[in-house]
């Protein structure tokens, strides 16, 4: 082993799923984060680029918008646009394999459903969740014939005679659906960290390891162990500002979406103790993978993320999960780096960051260069406090839909939030004035200017990430301004 590679540090990146970084800062008790953050360095204004896993997972291992890997929504949905990345795309552990670092991988994957984590570059699976998966010598299986298990079978279906019961959304035809409750283990996630535990404990580092840590929590539905329930049983739970918005303004599936979630109040401040208990067992599970670090007495030499894929509604405009209504909850994600001499000091930076960003980050920090140009910029010049250059002044995001198809393309900065919607009329937000996004002013006069700039960086971002979203034919050119702006 030569002497560089001696010197280079073990990597471990703790993803969670759906969980929302202003909850997370604001309200939720977590202990072992809130020690760990005091030597990190916490990135306050990061987003997803899509508001969904497996896109959003795509563009942390790739460094790529979903434009450029070819993942849009969910991969082992029937309905897919797409089951994996596009042919011969790469993520950056088969670039640290490569460079010598033993890499290991636990818990969710979810980024294709035809390539398994072996094949794209970890040495050990430790634990996955999948649930149809077709990459080892087979081709993918449609999941057609469950969908029809699921909707021919009477008993786990509502009824038009269904008692409700607390944390029940009734609909006729459709699967029992639970908001929330009691399971000892959600997900399974306990299993993924004490493998990852484990994993670190027996290792015997004369290579650096890269380990990645995927956990399903705090992901709908909201169930959790009694023991987290209890932090919050005393605790005053109150609705989001935005919880009351009628969203007449905004587009109408979003107010249908709205009214999939039919809860009382009482309820709706149930889920949000939950899903806080949720994030509370959460960091429990991140406190046991900070205790193996400090056990093996590799903290001086081991640098973590903590990161999430996307956020969670929360009850802000009476919704919850994630999907096409495109409000900051959905995107706005938690981000730190600390540890192996990062961040001896607490701190937050504000810049705008993208979850594309992390992938040339870990690369740099393992010096190693990626051989494809990246749309995501490393981090590394703010781990070490220097001076960085023109970076980013908008977040720009891209989906066609979650399980419902609709293009839909957003890009804000710290004033102006403008959203295409093709499937309804646009949204315009100035978040100076309205951080909860409650009043839509596409339709002012007097923000035909400030559309027209947002449609052509918009136009320009699509032009540089080659994404298709829109043709010259008249049934699609719904945007208030065709990409033909950029060259004026």
């Amino acid at each position: 082993m030569n002497e560089i590679m001696n010197k280079k540090k073990n990597i471990i990146v703790f993803m969670t799923d759906q969980q929302n970084a202003s909850v997370t800062a604001n309200t939720a008790k977590t202990p072992n984060l809130d020690a760990y953050l005091q030597k990190a360095v916490t990135f306050s204004n990061a987003y997803c680029t899509a508001p969904h896993c497996c896109p959003s997972r795509a563009s942390f291992f790739t460094g790529l918008m979903p434009s450029q890997h070819g993942v849009w929504n969910n991969v082992e949905v029937d309905n897919a646009l797409s089951r994996g990345m596009y042919e011969g795309t790469r993520i950056f552990p088969e670039l640290l394999q490569k460079e010598g670092y033993h890499t290991a991988f636990s818990g969710k994957w979810h980024i294709s459903a035809l390539e398994w984590p072996k094949n794209k570059g970890f040495d050990k699976v430790l634990h996955t969740h999948i649930t149809n998966f077709g990459a080892m010598g087979k081709e993918y299986v449609p999941k057609y014939n469950e969908w029809i298990k699921v909707y021919i079978d009477a008993k786990n279906l509502d009824g038009k005679e269904e008692v409700k019961s607390q944390g029940r959304v009734i609909k006729e035809g459709y699967p029992s659906y639970y908001q929330y409750g009691l399971d000892e283990d959600p997900f399974g996630d306990n299993e993924t960290v004490e493998l990852a535990c484990k994993e670190i404990m027996e290792y015997d580092y004369e290579n650096p390891m890269f380990l990645y840590i995927g956990t399903t929590g705090p992901h709908d539905p909201y169930f959790v162990p009694q023991e987290f329930l209890d932090l919050y049983k005393d605790m005053e739970i109150k609705l989001p500002d935005n919880f009351q918005d009628d969203m007449l303004d905004k587009p109408a599936l979003y107010r249908r979406t709205k009214e999939q979630f039919d809860l009382s109040e009482e309820e709706h401040i149930e889920s949000i103790r939950h899903y806080l208990a949720f994030i509370s067992y959460e960091d429990y599970l991140f406190g046991k993978v900070q205790k193996s670090i400090r056990e093996k007495g590799i903290e001086d030499d081991t640098i973590v993320l903590y990161l999430t894929d996307h956020g969670d509604y929360v009850g802000a405009h009476g919704l919850w999960a994630k999907g096409l209504p495109c409000f900051k909850e959905a995107y706005h994600i938690c981000a730190a780096i600390g540890g192996g001499g990062i961040g001896e000091i607490y701190s937050v930076r504000d810049e705008l960051v993208s979850i594309m960003d992390f992938a040339p980050t870990i690369l740099e920090l393992a010096g190693v260069s990626a051989p494809w140009e990246m749309c995501g910029r490393s981090l590394v010049d703010f781990l070490y406090h220097k001076e960085v250059s023109q970076w980013r002044t908008e977040i720009f995001t891209q989906t066609n839909g979650n399980e419902i198809y609709g293009i839909q393309r957003a890009v804000w900065n710290k004033k102006w939030k403008y959203v295409f919607n093709s499937f309804d009329y646009d949204e315009l937000y100035d978040l100076e004035k309205d951080p909860d996004e409650m009043k839509n002013i596409a339709k002012d006069p007097e923000n035909k200017q400030v559309i027209y700039n947002m449609c052509k960086k918009m136009w320009q971002y699509a032009c540089e990430t080659k994404d298709n979203s829109t043709c010259g034919y008249i049934m699609v050119r719904l945007a208030p301004y065709g990409p033909g702006i950029i060259h004026e």
